[in-house]
Parts: C-alpha cells; structure tokens; sequence
C-alpha cells in the first residue's frame, strides 16, 4: 500500500483496519490511533504477531471521529490489533 514515504516524506505508516489483524512484524513506534467509525467496538494492541502473550495496550473503548496519540510506544516483537465489534480504525507507526 502506498503511502507519505514511497514519496520521500519522511512520517509514519499507516495501516487501516476494520477486524484484528496484524499491522507490523518486528520492532518498531505507535504513534497513534484513528477511529473514522464505531458501534461498540473496542481495541486491545499486542507486542506480538498475533492476539497472545504480550499486551502492549489493554482493551478501551473507541469514540468515533477521535485520535488516540500513542506518544511512540515501542514494541519489539510486532504489533497485532484485536478489534470487537464493530470499528474502522487507522493505525500510524514507524
């Protein structure tokens, strides 16, 4: 997927999601969390490469229209996104 660096911009990738699913593979920063939409949907991040053993950030409760800043929290293993409900999130990290 193509984004700000395949054209010499230096930022964050981004990666949407509207199910769990795994964002990164390795180390790497969360810089932050959009959630364009929800209807009861919740978000539980893993310092993993899947929905096990490490929890980076434990389940909250997403608000639709609203940015989380993740303040660059380091994860070392991956970053794995476990969505309940229903959301539409957008994931920025490094």
């Amino acid at each position: 997927m193509p984004n700000a660096n395949d054209h010499g911009l230096l930022g964050p990738t981004y990666k949407e999601l509207t199910e769990s699913g795994l964002v990164k593979t390795g180390c790497g920063s969360l810089r932050g969390i959009f959630c364009a939409s929800t209807t009861d949907g919740t978000l539980k991040l893993w310092d993993n490469t899947s929905g096990a053993t490490t929890v980076l950030v434990n389940t909250f409760t997403l608000t639709a229209a609203t940015y989380y800043d993740m303040a660059d929290v380091i994860f070392g293993t991956g970053l794995y996104a476990t969505i309940a409900n229903t959301a539409d999130i957008t994931v920025f990290y490094f």
